[in-house]
């Protein structure tokens, strides 16, 4: 049997824990998702996911060693945790309970970047894709271009100078009146709608590798109010179809740079269909691979934190246990060349 790695996931407000083998093999992943509990809130209430991730950390554990097949005496050969970008409250509490598990079951600790995860996750579901890579990663606090030469060997291309896609969906949803999360709801919305409707600007569509959509948010929300007999679904639509064709542009430029073989999807948003659909239609207009990861791949999970683990711990070792939880933790590009 491959080496396995036991992975823990609390960065926002999900608590996760998966198995996974060195060849990518999913033994078992685990999400306790705390939506509900902060839906009426509108967003995610930092002390309450903290409190959540302390009452289900432990079963969500247990059962993922369970469905893996492996008993709770030294199961695994090391233990991973997610040490940031993230909820400092939340990300203390699997990083914390990640140590302790290492040293009761004397395996290394291996500290992991939550974004770095989301760049395994499309190989966790596909061994074939071929590099170099352009990762669209689109999330609720992150929106980046990353430039995949091989697993362990990225350039961060560009990323958001201020609000990120998810971040964008959510306060566009808000003030539409719709319930958190906001990305799925919009969808569903926009489905009703024309995306031709209204003419919303592209932010930053032909100036280079960077993201903006704090002005997109700012023009619905102006749109809006001078038009109060306005159909949201029409809104919902053309602000979807706005933030849709800058993601597929950008990653289309991206490719081009780098001459990449192939384009993957990444992070919460990549669920969303009209993205899909069109970075699909795109690339193949183009000749390029696209990789779509499945929904459970695109939300937070544990076992895309295990699988980039695998990775680090091969070419850069265990992390000391001194090594903290770190809420701002930015993704560094990163050309490492594995040395025995």
């Amino acid at each position: 049997m491959s080496r396995t790695i036991l992975g823990i996931e609390t960065s926002c407000d999900e608590t996760a824990a998966a198995v996974v083998g060195e060849d990518g093999s999913i033994l078992s992943s685990i999400v306790s998702s705390q939506v509900d509990l902060h839906a009426h809130f509108g967003g995610v209430v930092p002390e309450l996911a903290g409190r959540a991730h302390l009452e289900r950390i432990v079963p969500v554990v247990d059962e993922a060693l369970s469905k893996a097949g492996l008993s709770t005496t030294a199961p695994v050969d090391a233990v991973a945790a997610t040490v940031g970008p993230g909820l400092i409250g939340a990300l203390l509490v699997g990083v914390s309970f990640a140590k302790g598990l290492a040293l009761a079951w004397k395996v290394p600790f291996v500290g992991v970047n939550h974004l770095e995860g989301h760049l395994y996750s499309a190989l966790l579901e596909d061994r074939e894709i071929p590099f170099p890579a352009v990762v669209l990663l689109v999330s609720g606090g992150h929106t980046l271009l990353v430039d995949m030469s091989s697993p362990g060997h990225y350039d961060v291309l560009g990323e958001t100078v201020d609000d990120a896609a998810g971040e964008a969906f959510d306060k566009v949803g808000r003030y539409l009146g719709l319930s958190y999360p906001g990305g799925p709801e919009i969808e569903r919305l926009a489905s009703n709608g024309d995306p031709k409707a209204i003419s919303f600007p592209r932010p930053m569509l032909n100036d280079g590798l960077e993201f903006s959509f704090s002005g997109l948010k700012t023009a619905v929300v102006r749109y809006v109010r001078e038009h109060r007999n306005v159909d949201s679904a029409d809104v919902a639509a053309s602000f979807q179809a706005a933030l849709v064709e800058v993601l597929v542009e950008k990653s289309l430029r991206a490719a081009a740079a780098t001459n990449a073989r192939s384009i993957c999807l990444a992070g919460g948003v990549a669920a969303n269909g009209p993205l899909r659909k069109a970075l699909t239609s795109a690339t193949e207009q183009v000749g390029l691979k696209v990789f779509l990861p499945s929904a459970s791949m695109c939300t937070d999970n544990a076992a895309m934190i295990a699988a980039a683990a695998h990775v680090n711990l091969r070419d850069h070792g265990a992390t000391e246990l001194s090594h903290g939880a770190v809420p701002g933790l930015r993704l560094r590009s990163r050309h490492e060349v594995r040395t025995s």
